[in-house]
């Protein structure tokens, strides 16, 4: 199984990256090989909806679990619609949410919000 995790840098010692959608990186563990990669998120300078191809991008890559602080509506949907499960975040690195997820000691992630859309004026 996939996990993966917005950070700030492509370090396991990363502190995990308040933004899901813009954030500059994602960690991606594989819990079977034990195997740590990091790609660059395509859409961390996206001029809108970078939510959404985020999401996808991590859903393309296999992912089934996310740990963040915080994701919104229009991320929602497309990570429900792949069946992705998302876990909040604990204060710190990528290596020490990892660690908490496979000890059990992250909750599931409620909490949506309502997303930044632009308007052009």
């Amino acid at each position: 199984m996939k996990i993966a995790i917005p950070v700030n840098e492509s370090d396991m010692k990363s502190e995990v990256c308040p933004s899901f959608g813009r954030a500059p990186y994602f960690l991606l563990y594989d819990t079977s090989t034990k195997e740590s990669i990091f790609i660059e998120n395509p859409a961390a300078n996206s001029p809108g909806g970078a939510g959404i191809q985020a999401a996808q991008t991590l859903i393309d890559q296999g992912v089934k679990v996310i740990i963040a602080p915080r994701y919104g509506e229009n991320a929602a949907k497309v990570l429900i619609d792949g069946e992705v499960k998302v876990y909040k975040n604990l204060p710190g690195s990528a290596e020490s949410n990892l660690a908490a997820y496979q000890d059990n000691r992250l909750e599931y992630l409620a909490d949506i919000h309502p997303g930044f859309h632009h308007h052009g004026r």
